[in-house]
C-alpha cells in the first residue's frame, strides 16, 4: 500500500492513550507531518457534563469542541464502572460522527476474548478449540476429559495481556494439571483454548499488523517459553508476507480482521498441523517490537489510513 501524502490541514486529532511515550511520539509525528494537530487524552480524565455542552462531553483540552477524529491507543484498566464509562465516551463520539479509530465496538470485540473467539469461529477463521464458562465444576470435568484424550488447555483471563496470567493445565508433559480456582485473576471465568504444541524449538508464533483491512507488516516471535509475547521475553524475527508462509498469514490475519470488523489489528497465529491459527486480535496493539523489523514507518501508516480512508471527507469539507 502507497500510502497519500495529501495534507490534511487543520484536522485536530485526539489520541486516546493512559500512557505517553514512544508510541505516542510516533503517532504525534506523523500527524504534524499530514498537517494535523495532535493531542493525547487519558480517558479516564474524559467527562459527562450534560450542561457542558450540546453533546455533552469534556474532552480536556477542547472546551466545548470535539475533536475532528480520535485514534485508540491505549484505555487503562479500571472496575467495570470506570471502563464502562471510557468505552461510552467512544461510544458517543462515534454517534456523534467523530471518525474514531478502532471504535469502542471493535475493541469490546478484541478485548473480550471469548467474544472473539466466538466470531473467528463463525466466520470460519481457523482457531483453537475454545471454551468459556462461569461452572467450575463444568470447566474442571472439560479439563479432565481433555486430559484424558492427550491435550492440554490454557487458562487466560478474559481480558489479559501481553501474555500475563496465563497458565496450561489438563495434560502437561505426561502429568494431569487440575484446573486452578477461579478467583482473583479470571474473574470466576474459565476461558479455555486447546494448546497447540510448538513445531520448532525454539517456538514461535507470528504478529501480523492489519491496517484499513490489508496485512501491512509481519513478524516471528520466538522463544524457549511456550508463550510468545515480546513482553514476556521473546525476540522479534521478520516475517515476509509475500513468500513462504506469508501470503496465507496475510489471508487469515485480513479475515479476522474483517471478523471483528477492525480498523487496525495486531493478529497472533500460531502455526499448527493443517496450517496457521489465530489466537487473538488486538485492537490496540503495540508495535514496537514489530517496527524493529518492518522497513517503513508503522504510525504513518496508521495515520495515512485513519485520514485517508475515515476522515476524507472531513479534510475536504475544511479545504472547500
Amino acid at each position: 500500500m502507497k500510502p497519500a501524502l495529501a495534507p490534511s490541514p487543520g484536522l485536530r486529532v485526539a489520541i486516546m492513550t493512559d500512557e505517553t511515550g514512544w508510541h505516542t511520539r510516533q503517532l504525534l509525528r506523523a500527524l504534524r507531518e499530514r498537517g494535523c494537530t495532535g493531542r493525547c487524552i487519558d480517558l479516564a480524565q474524559c467527562r459527562i457534563a450534560t450542561t457542558h455542552a450540546w453533546h455533552g462531553l469534556v474532552l480536556p483540552g477542547h472546551g466545548t469542541d470535539l475533536p475532528d477524529a480520535v485514534l485508540v491507543r491505549g484505555i487503562a484498566a479500571g472496575s467495570f464502572e470506570q471502563v464502562t464509562k471510557r468505552l461510552g465516551v467512544l461510544h458517543a463520539l462515534r454517534e456523534f460522527g467523530v471518525p474514531v479509530y478502532n471504535d469502542a465496538r471493535a475493541i469490546e470485540r478484541s478485548v473480550d476474548k471469548s467474544m472473539t473467539s466466538v466470531l473467528l469461529h463463525a466466520a470460519g477463521v481457523p482457531t483453537p478449540p475454545t471454551w468459556a464458562m462461569e461452572s467450575a465444576a463444568l470447566a474442571q470435568r472439560l479439563v479432565t476429559r481433555e486430559s484424558a484424550a492427550g491435550h492440554a488447555l490454557v487458562l487466560k483471563p478474559l481480558f489479559g495481556s501481553q501474555g500475563q496470567g496465563l497458565q496450561r493445565i489438563g495434560r502437561v508433559d505426561g502429568v494431569h494439571v487440575p484446573l486452578p480456582p477461579l478467583e482473583g485473576g479470571y474473574g470466576g471465568l474459565a476461558y479455555l483454548q486447546r494448546f497447540v504444541e510448538a513445531r520448532a524449538t525454539p517456538g514461535y508464533d507470528y504478529r501480523v499488523l492489519v491496517v484499513g483491512g490489508s496485512a501491512l507488516a509481519a513478524m516471528r516471535r520466538v522463544s524457549e517459553h511456550w508463550v510468545h509475547n515480546v513482553a514476556q521475553g521473546a525476540r522479534c524475527e521478520p516475517q515476509s508476507l509475500a513468500h513462504g508462509a506469508g501470503p496465507e498469514l496475510a489471508r487469515l490475519a485480513e479475515a479476522a480482521s474483517r471478523a471483528l470488523d477492525m480498523d487496525y489489528a495486531g493478529v497472533d497465529l500460531l502455526p499448527a498441523g493443517h496450517g496457521a491459527q489465530v489466537l487473538e486480535v488486538n485492537g490496540v496493539a503495540a508495535w514496537q517490537g514489530l517496527q524493529r523489523v518492518t522497513p517503513f514507518n508503522i504510525a504513518r501508516a496508521l495515520v495515512h489510513d485513519l485520514l485517508d480512508r475515515k476522515c476524507a471527507g472531513l479534510a475536504r469539507r475544511r479545504q472547500a
